[in-house]
């Protein structure tokens, strides 16, 4: 097994991102720092942009979550609905 992750800065716009990913990746761990917060996964991590918008309270394009972005690592899959990071064996 592999492990993927995916990194943003840790400010207001990010919570309800990180709230999405946890609740549609219950095998996730979550790192936080004083500037940055780290999702890990095991194989595989998918931000679903539907639970965002329901976190968010608002239309969400998967686009936004750049702007927070710090690092990641894996194979990205993207389309208008999700955004994907795994290891491909």
């Amino acid at each position: 097994m592999s492990t993927v992750f995916i990194a943003f800065q840790a400010n207001e716009d990010t919570r309800p991102i990180v709230a999405a990913i946890l609740r549609d990746n219950p095998h996730a761990r979550l790192e936080e720092a004083p500037a940055m917060v780290k999702i890990n996964a095991q194989d595989r991590l998918t931000v679903r942009r539907e639970t965002v918008e329901e976190e968010m309270g608002r239309p969400f394009n998967l686009q936004e979550m750049h702007v927070n972005l710090v690092t990641i690592t894996g194979n990205i899959e993207e389309d208008d609905d999700q955004f994907t990071l795994t290891w491909a064996h």
